[in-house]
């Protein structure tokens, strides 16, 4: 054959080895031990360990915003920022009262250009029926009420 005699190995003196192979053994000190086991959640329900665990999960989410800046407060909304306020006239339309100084001053069809630019963005296509100026005990216009029909 391929193989000459002197080549082939003899397994009349081997022995088997019966002892399992053992992972290195590394130290692992016991708070290591600890720490791996609490990451890992290894731990049953009922233990000290478990409670623990949860005790601190849930110190974490009820106490981190008081530490934690997380910047998801609600933003403060200013409810007349357009300076436009909208209520019903009681016969299914409604009046929008808008601060004077939104509008541009000037004669009627200046003040009505002005309004309308103000509330078409809220409304959509409206007309003015009419409007009355609002005033304070000076006399001085402050608002205007401004009654619309839609287009």
């Amino acid at each position: 054959m391929f193989f000459s005699e002197e080549a082939k190995i003899k397994l009349d003196n081997a022995q088997l080895n019966t002892v399992p192979a053992q992972a290195p053994s590394v130290p692992v000190s016991s708070a290591w031990r600890k720490v791996k086991s609490f990451i890992f959640w290894s731990h049953e329900r009922g233990t000290i360990e478990y409670d623990v665990m949860v005790t601190l999960i849930l110190l974490f989410v009820f106490l981190s915003p008081i530490w934690i800046k997380f910047k998801d407060t609600p933003v403060e909304r200013n409810p007349h920022a357009s300076g436009v306020v909208i209520y019903p006239d009681g016969a299914g339309e409604f009046i929008y009262q808008v601060e004077a100084q939104a509008v541009e001053q000037g004669s009627d069809p200046t003040i009505r250009a002005s309004l309308l630019k103000i509330i078409e963005p809220i409304s959509g296509g409206v007309s003015i029926s009419h409007y009355e100026t609002v005033t304070d005990k000076k006399g001085k216009i402050i608002a205007y009420k401004v009654w619309v029909q839609r287009e």
